[in-house]
């Protein structure tokens, strides 16, 4: 980073997040690019759990599939502690927000938790990474069957149902290539802890694609031309506030319940996301065409801040963590 930038009080991963989005609103991948940019994205994300599953010992895996706690926390946080809270801000708005966007308020707090970024988060914040992917996952998988049951309790909509296809992109974008990856873990895994950076430069050049893309989507769409300034600054300032609380809360709860550093991170990521990957394509199958622009708005709107969030502090856990004596317990630490 240029000596002027480290001198500035904001990170400069930061920076590079904002330059995406500027550069998805001045150049936004449209026709064959943005095909060719979806492409690349897969391959960054196959990257990424593949060399996650070469890395991670079968034994991690399985403490966190069976660490029902940390699974049960963030399933509590994604699908109660988020719909609660999506029906405050409907009981609040009512009448003071377009109908489409207060719809999408409350579509946002039904989504499953992302996968990608809560991982590759908690991976820069030195967390339980074997615990992020099993939750994430499970998140994701569940979610497939909870959102669309959620949506047709708590708002209708034409349509529905569960997606099978959804699950078999969950499992060949993501689970195949970490089963490939823990295939060849045993040639793999002494050549990546020496070369340990390779894996953080796929952790946020993945995250970055993903904000350049989605950006790009949006304004190809046209759907910032749909509404009004002052119905966004509300989306916006909503969608600031809720992450905000929720992150307040998975921080407060993690450290009431007694987990430790690693797993308080995994809570605090994984249980504050939510996936524009899995909200977009049902958005389309559970809403009227007509609609589902505006529906899909504060999502993408919510995703940009939780990755701007949620970068400040994966950073700040990480220098925490470079700062801590290598012999000192993750335990008890925040």
């Amino acid at each position: 980073m240029p000596r002027f930038l480290s001198r500035l009080p904001i990170d400069g991963y930061l920076l590079a997040l904002i330059g995406m989005v500027v550069l998805a609103a001045l150049l936004p991948a449209a026709g064959q690019a943005a095909v060719v940019l979806d492409g690349v994205v897969k391959v960054a994300i196959a990257l990424l759990f593949f060399l996650y599953g070469a890395r991670m010992s079968p034994a991690a895996i399985g403490a966190g599939l069976m660490h029902w706690r940390i699974q049960g926390a963030i399933f509590l946080s994604t699908f109660l502690l988020f719909p609660l809270l999506g029906l405050i801000i409907v009981f609040l708005m009512r009448g003071s927000l377009q109908p489409d966007l207060l719809t999408g308020m409350l579509y946002l707090c039904l989504l499953p938790s992302t996968v990608q970024s809560s991982i590759a988060f908690t991976s820069i914040a030195k967390g339980n990474v074997a615990g992020a992917l099993t939750s994430a996952s499970l998140s994701n998988l569940l979610g497939v069957i909870i959102t669309p049951l959620l949506v047709a309790w708590l708002i209708g909509g034409a349509g529905g149902g569960v997606r099978l296809q959804s699950i078999l992109d969950i499992g060949l974008q993501i689970l195949a290539p970490f089963a490939v990856g823990q295939l060849f873990r045993p040639l793999l895994v002494g050549w990546l802890t020496k070369h340990a950076k390779l894996t953080s430069m796929v952790d946020r050049g993945s995250i970055l694609l993903i904000v350049y893309a989605a950006f790009s989507e949006g304004m190809v769409a046209g759907v910032w031309s749909q509404v009004s300034l002052g119905d966004l600054a509300k989306v916006l300032a909503l969608n600031i506030a809720l992450l905000g609380i929720v992150l307040s809360l998975t921080l407060l709860a993690g450290r009431a319940l007694k987990f430790d550093r690693g797993d308080r991170i995994v809570i605090l990521f994984c249980g504050s996301k939510k996936s524009m990957a899995s909200g977009i394509p049902m958005a389309g199958i559970l809403f009227a065409s007509a609609s589902a622009p505006l529906i899909v708005l504060p999502i993408m709107l919510f995703h940009q801040i939780q990755l701007f969030a949620c970068t400040i502090i994966a950073q700040r856990y990480a220098r925490e963590d470079a700062a801590r004596p290598k012999d000192e317990p993750q335990a008890g630490t925040a």
